[in-house]
């Protein structure tokens, strides 16, 4: 069946009520697999009040985040992302998420989550979601390892829009070809995004983006009873 319809969905407190990358940081931390805790998740809530300010480099961020990928066989860092898929994600997961992606299945939208974390993190993250297309922050990963660096344009802020208009490239459209288009977004740093799409759905937003929705006439949405 032929999509008439896009829906976008950013993944951290949108689809779920937490950040990934921050927990996954925090799990690798608690569990003495990333270095000195205590600097390590220091560091950790620093990134994250620069990202809720709207101030956060990527560079910055992804040299942090994707540094621990370095640290591991790819072997191992799969057995820390079951775990941390069972103990810290899963239980995240709130029907009323797993409802609104499903509305959109079920309506022959074509679904995918377009996040700024990595996608070592979120791929899983995503088939626990049911949606089979996922953007993501690329880590490299040359001859079976990863290198702690990122491949081509991180997804974030503009970016998000670039690697959306190319992933739709790849499959031979552009976001005019599609009747409605939608994104749910939880963040100012996704407003180059949401301001491109038909329908931008302010989705638990914090209070920066609350206000602009309220001044752009954007619907809310609230999909969690506690943030």
């Amino acid at each position: 069946m032929t999509s008439t319809n896009l829906a976008l969905f950013d993944l951290d407190h949108t689809l779920l009520p937490i950040d990934t990358d921050r927990e996954w940081v925090d799990f690798l931390a608690r569990n003495n697999l990333a270095g000195d805790p205590v600097a390590i998740q220091q560091k950790n809530h620093e990134l994250m009040e620069k990202y809720t300010a709207g101030i956060l480099r990527i560079e910055e961020s992804a040299e942090f985040m994707l540094s621990f990928l370095k640290m591991h066989s790819p072997y191992d860092l799969a057995r820390f992302h079951e775990q941390f898929m069972c103990e810290v994600v899963r239980p995240a997961i709130q029907a009323s998420a797993i409802d609104l992606v499903r509305q959109h299945q079920q309506n022959g939208d074509l679904c995918c989550i377009v996040t700024a974390t990595n996608s070592f993190v979120t791929s899983p993250v995503a088939r626990a979601f049911g949606i089979e297309h996922l953007i993501g922050t690329l880590p490299e990963y040359i001859n079976g390892r990863f290198t702690g660096r990122v491949e081509g344009i991180p997804s974030y802020k503009e970016g998000k829009v670039t690697r959306v208009n190319m992933w739709l490239s790849s499959m031979g459209k552009k976001i005019d070809d599609f009747a409605e288009t939608y994104f749910y977004s939880d963040s100012q740093n996704d407003l180059p995004l949401l301001e491109i799409v038909s329908n931008p759905v302010a989705t638990n937003p914090n209070e920066v983006l609350r206000k602009t929705a309220h001044e752009n006439g954007w619907p809310v949405l609230d999909l969690f009873a506690l943030k």
